[in-house]
């Protein structure tokens, strides 16, 4: 009976949290998080995980699941595309009604998706403390709707986790004050800011030969192009056909100011074709730029960016190595570990996704943003990464540049122990009445 009570009280320790996701970069981010709770506060901390479906595509989320070796979610609200204010008031219903039920001891979010804010709105409306992760990071740009996501975020959080010293400088000019970590009973009106690195580093470390295993380059190409590989002779199928690091650009658009923009989204793809005259440049299509690129490009545009993948569905491809007959190569969405495999293979990236400007800095490629401004500030600071914006010569002129340049990589992301560090600040939260 006494080790009965002993176990009892125990399990009432035991710190429930609710992780929301809805999008493809906060899964990843989720996964350093179930992995430390697995291997560091086994019997301490028990998580269950709500996926608001904001990203409903299998090969841009479910397949994120079993690839990373995440717990299906235990809850899916399935909101779907809409526009902004609907889907977030459909977030928000749901995630409240779980909060309800579940009645977690916190709430983790990650970034800064519509899930994100539904999530903090949610919480803070029912006095559940909130947990941000990737906190303190601005671009000021208030026209970007994600900048707006991780200021609300970031107001109602009882915990503010920041990658970098600039985020820790944003939201000190923003009157929070990292001093307050002294005292362990945080609230929304005392939040805690903490400067512990980057969860997205941990998981290239962890996940980088993983990839090497799951992903090779050798594969990438006769997985996605299997029937056109079969129409190959039998010399060319023994041949190299198949993309060789170093010898590709890796380029990837997604954010709707550029795929939903005429003039920004031919110029973004006038510079990769002229790239792509001597060296392969591999685009995998987000399902947005897809579904715009024959809408939006000129004939004579679309022609040029579509032939390389054309030649190969076709079966009509020349023999030899893929680097002797550059093109832009198109591919669909690519999976966890294919995406860390093409970042690590290529010679440079350019892009205008966050996530993947700052992965390109985690092994060591210079990158090109397509973007006015970046949140992640360090990278460009440092001469790593470059401002490009959807210009048609700055981007031809930035990547003529780093094929000469020697880029150096400082260390600005953490030790790759962010999502230990996190879950030991919240286990030491002074969580009474």
């Amino acid at each position: 009976m006494f080790g009965f009570f002993i176990f009892a009280q125990m399990e009432e320790k035991k710190l429930k949290i609710l992780t929301v996701v809805g999008a493809r970069p906060q899964i990843i981010k989720a996964a350093a998080i179930s992995r430390a709770i697995k291997s560091s506060f086994f019997g301490k901390i028990s998580e269950k995980i709500l996926h608001t479906g904001q990203h409903y595509d299998a090969n841009m989320s479910e397949v994120f699941f079993s690839e990373l070796g995440i717990p299906a979610p235990d809850f899916n609200l399935n909101v779907g595309s809409g526009t902004h204010g609907s889907q977030t008031a459909l977030m928000i219903s749901g995630i409240e009604k779980v909060l309800i039920a579940e009645k977690p001891d916190l709430l983790i979010l990650f970034g800064d998706t519509n899930s994100t804010l539904a999530g903090a709105v949610a919480a803070s409306k029912l006095h559940v403390p909130v947990a941000h992760i990737e906190a303190g990071l601005r671009s000021f740009n208030k026209a970007m709707p994600e900048e707006i996501n991780r200021i609300m975020c970031d107001h109602a959080s009882t915990w503010l986790f920041v990658p970098t010293i600039a985020g820790l400088t944003n939201l000190k000019r923003e009157g929070f004050d990292d001093s307050r970590i002294a005292e362990k009973k945080v609230n929304i009106d005392n939040p805690g800011v903490y400067h512990t690195g980057d969860v997205m580093y941990d998981n290239s470390l962890f996940f980088s030969d993983v990839a090497d295993e799951k992903a090779p380059l050798s594969g990438i190409l006769r997985k996605v192009f299997e029937e056109g590989y079969k129409k190959l002779s039998a010399a060319d199928r023994a041949g190299e056909w198949h993309l060789k690091k170093g010898e590709y650009i890796l380029a990837t658009i997604h954010r709707d100011n550029n795929t939903d923009n005429a003039e920004r989204l031919n110029s973004i793809f006038r510079a990769l074709s002229d790239i792509a005259e001597g060296v392969t440049v591999v685009v995998p299509l987000h399902p947005r730029t897809e579904k715009m690129l024959e809408k939006i490009l000129e004939p004579m545009l679309y022609e040029r960016v579509v032939r390389l993948r054309d030649r190969i569905d076709s079966g009509d491809f020349l023999s030899g190595a893929l680097s002797d007959n550059p093109g832009i190569l198109l591919l669909p969405p690519a999976s966890f570990f294919e995406m860390i495999s093409l970042e690590k293979g290529a010679r440079m990236v350019i892009t205008d996704s966050g996530g993947v400007q700052k992965e390109a800095f985690f092994f060591n490629k210079p990158c090109l943003i397509l973007r006015r401004e970046t949140e992640w500030v360090e990278i460009v600071e440092c001469g790593a990464a470059r401002l490009v914006d959807a210009d048609y010569d700055s981007i031809i002129d930035g990547y003529s540049d780093f094929l000469n340049k020697r880029v150096i990589y400082p260390e600005i992301f953490g030790d790759g122990r962010a999502a230990e560090k996190i879950l030991g600040i919240i286990c030491g939260t002074d969580f009474s009445k």
